[in-house]
């Protein structure tokens, strides 16, 4: 069946348009002439028309079904002055047990086709909650990507956007074997692989320290350099403690006799020769050692000191480097302390030989930084190593990174597999099932075709179009099968003329409504008169009398009262009409509106050139032409004013001619005022000349000013002829059009 309709920008219909909801098996459209009844018929005759490419007609399950539309298409499509009728085949002469295998096959079908839409219906919720699911896990996956975005951008480049980041996570969580590396560890890596490719870093030179540390430990340092002690002057030498003194004077001794030191000829050759005595050549030998290492360590702790400054200064311009330079620092700054500590102990030696001194050991230092420098080379040995393979490192780096992003995920990840793993199970159970429906419902479906091939013919339709011609007066035609063509009607006079040329625009009417009523009872073709459809009827008594009128709704009735009851092929009914009469005619039973669940109701109306249209669901808005009229009072602010003034004469001419106490000039009378009495007469001029229709040179659209003077007028014909009561009871009536 149709669920809902939606038409816009086409004919009265602007771009809001209207949206027919909630239709149901039996649904009545009232709405005057022009306002859109049949470009609705038209919708859903040829819904791929370029017209109505801003509509649609939706379809419960999306299964539409054949839509039989009877408008003026339709008569103009199989009347226009052709002399034949396509035959329509229906199963007027099967057997019973014919008739009763293709209802039980047909109800089958029906029942494989309701359980096929069940089944559809618990596909289209499994796929939903799966989307919904899909949707959640895509937004989740998603934070993780902004968690990381700048740290791991690199890595996501090609998947930053949800769906394909979404999808790369599950297959990373499926297929990453990579090892798993801390957060700092990829930081790290991250540094020289990703942005620029790095370049090769040269080694840090290690320090060579051993010589140093070796003359640190001297045994020299510790020892007190002196002279021989058996020489007479020793120990005079020794007990005044003046050795190193003494020995730095030898440097001031002149070739003759003045004594460096009082300037008197006192030195003599014996002297100087106690004195070479008591300095010996061991003396000499240590002292030449002490002066020899004092110089060498100077020598090699200031090329320490510049080697280590220039690594120094040369780390710290390097914005790449991987060395610890703070650290480094703080290491070079207590070793040149050190050096300079030892520097003085040293220069104290070499000026005293005879005090002994204990070096600061440099070695600590020395190492620590050697320590440093060598953990930094590894570093280096391992950034060129990257530099070297670099495109097989940056794939290592971006297969860790996605190993650790699918860790964090890994709870979301299999709470999301296991769940739509099962959905999807599911679905395809439900597809299996439907696919199975659907081929046993073709397999059905071709059965029914070809019994209804075996038992079809178009005689009975003859047959029941004339039937009815005849049961309502019309003796002076009749449907004959064609001679010249098999499988088609003609009309015929009873001389045998043609009779299309001659009929009236009545006649055509309807016989071309009574061609369509066979057409829902079987089809053109043989194999489809048992195919379920949908009718569309608009306007099927626009040029019928009155008798005709009430045979035409009952003969709807009928199909109503089928589709009600599910009998039939006939599924759903939209019945679309002008006619108030007609409209209240086939859409009540037993004379009463009747609520009903299969029943729906609106009205359209067309204001200022637009379409729009009003939902009354199960409540009939038709209860009689009175009952319109002052409806149209009720609603004159969604009407156009060009109407109201004859709406308002209509109804005095129907109230006060049926109660008939009041002529015309009595109700003119009962106002005081001219103004009003000129009003009152304009209202019912029209009833002495008993005229319901527009006067072009009477009525043009009144100001909304002019409008209310009429209505305040209108008001008071009914209360000053006490029927005030009346006039409150129609304007608040609830069973009129709301």
């Amino acid at each position: 069946m149709i669920e809902s309709i939606e038409i816009k920008k086409v004919a009265s219909f602007d771009e809001t348009g209207i949206t027919v909801n909630n239709l149901k098996k039996v649904n009545f459209i009232y709405g005057t002439n022009a306002s859109g009844k049949t470009t609705i018929s038209n919708l859903i005759t040829n819904p791929a028309d370029s017209d109505f490419s801003n509509c649609t007609v939706n379809w419960i399950h999306s299964q539409p079904l054949q839509a039989l539309v009877y408008n003026t298409h339709f008569r103009n499509s199989n009347f226009s002055g052709s002399s034949k009728l396509q035959g329509v085949f229906t199963l007027g002469q099967a057997t019973k047990e014919d008739i009763d295998l293709i209802e039980l096959k047909k109800n089958e079908l029906t029942i494989l086709k309701d359980e096929t839409n069940k089944q559809k219906g618990l596909l289209i919720k499994q796929q939903y909650e799966k989307a919904e699911k899909e949707t959640d896990f895509k937004e989740t996956c998603w934070n993780f990507y902004k968690r990381y975005e700048k740290e791991f951008k690199e890595a996501f480049i090609g998947f930053i956007k949800k769906d394909s980041f979404k999808n790369k996570l599950l297959t990373e969580s499926k297929n990453n074997t990579y090892g798993l590396l801390t957060i700092e560890d990829i930081k790290n890596k991250s540094k020289t692989i990703f942005g620029n490719a790095p370049k090769a870093m040269p080694l840090i030179n290690t320090i060579c320290f051993d010589r140093i540390t070796e003359i640190e430990n001297e045994e020299i340092w510790k020892k007190k350099i002196i002279g021989k002690s058996d020489v007479d002057i020793a120990t005079l030498i020794q007990n005044l403690n003046i050795n190193d003194w003494v020995n730095q004077g030898r440097d001031y001794l002149q070739k003759d006799e003045t004594c460096p030191f009082c300037q008197q000829k006192t030195i003599t050759i014996e002297f100087k020769k106690k004195l070479e005595d008591y300095f010996d050549v061991s003396f000499t030998t240590s002292i030449k050692l002490i002066k020899d290492n004092y110089d060498e360590y100077n020598l090699l702790a200031t090329n320490i000191s510049n080697e280590l400054s220039q690594i120094e200064s040369n780390e710290k311009a390097n914005l790449q480097t991987k060395l610890d330079v703070d650290k480094y620092t703080a290491y070079l700054k207590t070793l040149s302390s050190q050096f300079i500590a030892n520097e003085r102990l040293l220069n104290s030696k070499t000026r005293e030989p005879s005090r002994n001194i204990d070096l600061i050991s440099t070695k600590e230092q020395l190492e620590n930084i050697n320590k440093l420098i060598t953990d930094t080379n590894e570093e280096i040995k391992k950034h060129n190593n990257i530099v070297t393979n670099f495109q097989t490192e940056r794939a290592n780096l971006i297969h860790a990174i996605w190993k650790f992003v699918t860790e964090e995920a890994k709870h979301t990840v299999a709470t999301y597999t296991t769940s739509v793993n099962g959905l999807q199970k599911g679905i395809e159970n439900i597809k299996k099932l439907i696919n199975e429906k659907e081929t046993a419902y073709d397999k059905l479906d071709n059965e029914i075709k070809v019994l209804n091939r075996n038992v079809t013919s178009i005689q009975p339709t003859i047959d029941e179009i004339n039937k009815t011609l005849q049961y309502y007066g019309f003796y002076s035609f009749e449907i004959k099968p064609s001679p010249s063509e098999k499988g088609y009607y003609q009309i015929q006079r009873d001389d045998g003329t043609l009779a299309e040329s001659t009929l009236s625009e009545g006649e055509i009417t309807f016989i071309t409504f009574l061609y369509f009523l066979q057409l829902t009872k079987g089809a053109t073709n043989k194999e489809a008169i048992t195919e379920d459809r949908v009718l569309i009827i608009d306007d099927p008594i626009s040029s019928l009398d009155s008798n005709v009128l009430f045979i035409v709704s009952a003969l709807i009735k009928e199909i109503i009262k089928n589709i009600k009851n599910n009998k039939g092929s006939i599924k759903q009914l939209i019945l679309l009409t002008h006619n108030v009469y007609f409209h209240k005619e086939v859409s009540f039973i037993d004379g009463k509106p009747q609520r009903s669940n299969a029943t729906n109701f609106w009205i359209l109306r067309k204001n200022k050139k637009i379409t729009s249209i009003q939902s009354y669901e199960m409540k009939n808005p038709i209860k009689s032409s009175y009952n319109l009229l002052w409806q149209e009072i009720n609603n004159r602010d969604e009407n156009s004013g060009i109407t109201i003034q004859n709406t308002m004469r209509r109804i005095i001419e129907n109230y006060f001619k049926v109660l008939g106490r009041y002529g015309d000039d009595d109700l003119i009378q009962k106002f005081k005022d001219k103004e009003e009495q000129i009003i009152c007469r304009s209202l019912i001029s029209w009833i002495n000349d008993g005229s319901h229709s527009f006067s072009d040179d009477l009525f043009i659209e009144a100001q909304d000013d002019i409008i209310e003077k009429y209505l305040t007028v209108f008001k008071g014909i009914f209360e000053k002829t006490d029927n005030l009561g009346h006039y409150k009871m129609m304007m608040n009536v609830e069973d009129s059009i709301i």
